[in-house]
């Protein structure tokens, strides 16, 4: 304030305008937690075992030795094939890479989950494990011999002997669904260890 002819003029700088800073994806917690996800993991890997497992011998046991099997109307039919390769029979005379991959599959499923705390995560990844440690089995312990072993398939698309779709077992459904859910988690902006990526307003 400055005295000018007796009165007094108030100066006050002035004020210039800030800008509002553009806003950034943030983290948002949301619940959970690593216990809660490395039980939901293992018991939905547990369980697509043991489904595939069961499927696997009774057809082996059952549909192997009998006609093929049409259901919902001959949507899908349950039939008998051993693959030693992978879809459309790719690499079958290269069978040992497959548990050499599942291997991998399944360590790097495990180092995924340690730092885990959504339970949608870890049904995706439950999902993956289960599928993968399912056809595992049948390469590690079916014939022809350890790493050689072929694997139990059983449903066909729209006929039966496999003119429209590779035939698949519970293990690769259990995978396809896995990667799939992961992916939507993915573009969701959820993240595997419980923060979900929001904007702010």
């Amino acid at each position: 304030m400055q005295a000018v002819g007796g009165a007094a003029l108030t100066t006050q700088e002035p004020i210039q305008d800030r800008a509002e800073p553009a806003s950034e994806p943030v983290a948002e917690p949301v619940p959970g937690s690593r216990t809660r996800a490395w039980s939901v993991f293992g018991l939905v890997a547990v369980a697509i075992v043991g489904i595939d497992l069961a499927v696997k011998q009774w057809t082996t046991s059952t549909i192997a030795h009998g006609d093929p099997v049409k259901l919902f109307g001959g949507l899908i039919y349950v039939i008998y094939t051993r693959n030693s390769g992978a879809a459309f029979s790719m690499l079958r005379d290269h069978t040992w890479i497959f548990p050499i991959i599942a291997l991998g599959v399944v360590a790097w499923l495990f180092w995924m989950i340690r730092g885990t705390v959504s339970v949608a995560w870890a049904v995706a990844l439950g999902l993956v494990l289960g599928g993968a440690a399912g056809n595992l089995g049948d390469r590690l312990f079916r014939a022809p011999g350890p790493f050689q072993g072929h694997v139990v398939d059983m449903f066909s698309f729209l006929d039966d002997h496999a003119g429209h779709f590779p035939v698949f077992n519970i293990a690769d459904s259990a995978l396809t669904v896995g990667v799939a859910l992961a992916i939507l988690l993915e573009f969701m902006g959820r993240r595997r260890d419980g923060t979900r990526a929001k904007r702010e307003s």
